[in-house]
C-alpha cells in the first residue's frame, strides 16, 4: 500500500533560522518558506538526491505541534510521509485493519496541494505516519 518516503518532517522553533542552518552547514538547498493556515504551520522543504525533509514551525495559536514543540523546546523528528496511489483506498483498507485515521477521516490539502491524512502515532509504534496521494508519475501538482 506504501509507497516511496516523500518527505521526513522536523519541528523547529524558528523556521527561519533552521533552513539558513540547512543551508550554511549542510549546503542544502531550501525551498521558500511556506504558511500553512490550515494545517496550523510554517513550513520549508530541504531537497536532497533521495528526498525531502520538511522543516516546520508552529504557526497560530491552534498550530497542532504546538504541543509537541512544548515538550521538545529545540524541535525533533515530528512524522514521516509515505506516498500512496488513492489516498481513499489507503484510508478504507486502513481503518478495516483497525488503525485511527486522526481528524474526520477526510482528506485535506498538504503544502504539495496533493491530498494527506494523518494516522494515530499509537497506532505505528508512536511514529505519526502522514500519507499523500501523489500523480501516477510520482509527481506533485505544484512546484516547490
Amino acid at each position: 500500500m506504501i509507497g516511496r518516503i516523500n518527505h521526513i518532517a522536523i519541528a523547529v522553533p524558528d523556521v527561519a533560522a533552521a533552513a539558513r542552518q540547512w543551508e550554511t552547514m549542510l549546503g542544502a538547498h531550501v525551498s521558500a518558506p511556506q504558511t500553512l493556515p490550515d494545517h496550523g504551520v510554517r513550513i520549508v522543504f530541504v531537497s536532497a538526491p533521495n528526498g525531502k525533509i520538511e522543516l516546520m514551525e508552529p504557526f497560530g495559536d491552534a498550530s497542532p505541534i504546538a504541543s509537541f514543540m512544548a515538550r521538545n523546546e529545540n524541535g525533533g523528528i515530528h512524522h514521516i510521509c509515505y506516498e500512496v496511489d488513492d489516498i481513499d483506498e489507503a484510508r478504507n483498507s486502513l481503518q478495516a485493519a483497525g488503525a485511527r485515521v486522526l481528524g474526520d477521516g477526510t482528506a485535506t490539502i498538504g503544502a504539495h496541494g496533493n491530498p494527506v491524512l494523518f494516522l494515530h502515532p499509537k497506532d505505528f509504534n508512536g511514529t505519526l505516519i502522514e500519507l499523500e496521494q501523489v500523480t501516477a508519475t510520482g509527481e506533485s501538482p505544484r512546484a516547490e
